[in-house]
């Protein structure tokens, strides 16, 4: 069983790099949903570039642990789980419910990272 979790969290942490770098690219180049997202919860357009910034450097954590420094990526993945937490309260706070899918999905993307490198196999 715990090698089936393993592998679980292992792919989940995979995924969890993918999305976020992907949430990178669209914060850099200002993909106009995201520039929309922001200003429906009310973050600011100028704020996008720092918020790319950060969830960058959790996304090159994550892969520095993949690539073995474990307390690299756990400190990463424990990063990622406070901006998205953050992300979810900043929508409730505004009220935007209808894509409050997303920085949840990213949320629990980050809890399983988390979880996998706080494991034997991290």
């Amino acid at each position: 069983m715990t090698g089936a979790l393993d592998t679980a969290l292992f792919v989940a942490t995979v995924v969890c790099v993918l999305a976020n770098a992907a949430e990178v690219v669209a914060k850099a180049v200002r993909a106009p949903f995201m520039v929309q997202n922001a200003a429906e919860a009310g973050v600011a357009p100028k704020w996008i570039p720092y918020l790319a910034v950060i969830e960058g450097a959790g996304v090159a954590g994550l892969v520095a642990g993949l690539f073995g420094w474990k307390s690299i990526g756990f400190a990463a993945a424990v990063g990622l789980v406070l901006f998205f937490v953050v992300a979810v309260g900043v929508h409730v706070r505004a009220r935007v419910f209808h894509n409050i899918a997303f920085p949840a999905g990213f949320l629990a993307l980050a809890l399983a990272a988390t979880a996998f490198f706080a494991g034997p196999a991290g």
